[in-house]
């Protein structure tokens, strides 16, 4: 039985326009890196057997602290980066509607079977990140350990693991705040959710 706690990375130069930010590498913003230095500190209280993160720098620099609280070293896994928007990237969802209006009403209707133009699938985003999931699960089975990712790709995984259609997690999962708390207990390869987008230090 692993207990993971996944996270979203700190607040972005891109939060405040709600820029897509994909694979782009985009800096912490000052409270972003407050919003890390909280996070260590719960880290460094939650008897965590491991730290993991995207690749990506934004989700690195916020793990990177909580890694170091929690007297662990920092594990990536790039399985776990953010769904890739494709000429989303970088767009806010107005930008989008002005450059590909068709395309940006079909994501709304259904964001699994209509990915933005260029971009990654959801089935295969949502099945690698899940995937990285059940190895750090093997890897630290009877453990506690923090996942620091990524908003689109974390409510994908959700969705596949509890078992609901990936088309509903823009409805069923509207927000997930910048290092907020979701924790997940993996056991027999089953998932069951015990808490979701909580404030830090809500649990310890």
């Amino acid at each position: 039985m692993t207990d993971l706690v996944l996270v979203r990375h700190g607040e972005t130069v891109w939060h405040a326009e709600n820029r897509y930010a994909g694979l782009s590498d985009v800096d912490l913003t000052p409270r972003g890196l407050d919003q890390a230095a909280r996070l260590a500190e719960w880290a460094g209280q939650a008897g965590l057997a491991a730290v993991w993160s995207s690749t990506l720098s934004r989700a690195r620099i916020t793990a990177a602290a909580s890694a170091a609280k929690a007297g662990v070293h920092l594990r990536t896994d790039d399985r776990l980066r953010e769904l890739d928007f494709g000429e989303g990237d970088g767009l806010t969802s107005a930008e989008m509607a002005e450059r590909f209006p068709e395309a940006r009403a079909a994501f709304e209707a259904d964001p699994a079977e209509h990915p933005l133009p260029g971009g990654e699938d959801p089935y295969q985003a949502a099945e690698r990140f899940t995937a990285a999931l059940h190895d750090i699960s093997a890897a630290h089975p009877t453990g506690r350990v923090l996942v620091v990712a990524h908003t689109t790709a974390i409510r994908l995984a959700l969705c596949r693991l509890i078992g609901v259609p990936l088309g509903e997690y823009r409805r069923l999962f509207p927000r997930l705040d910048n290092c907020a708390l979701t924790e997940l207990r993996l056991r027999n390869g089953r998932a069951a959710m015990l808490q979701y987008n909580s404030p830090i230090g809500a649990v310890r």
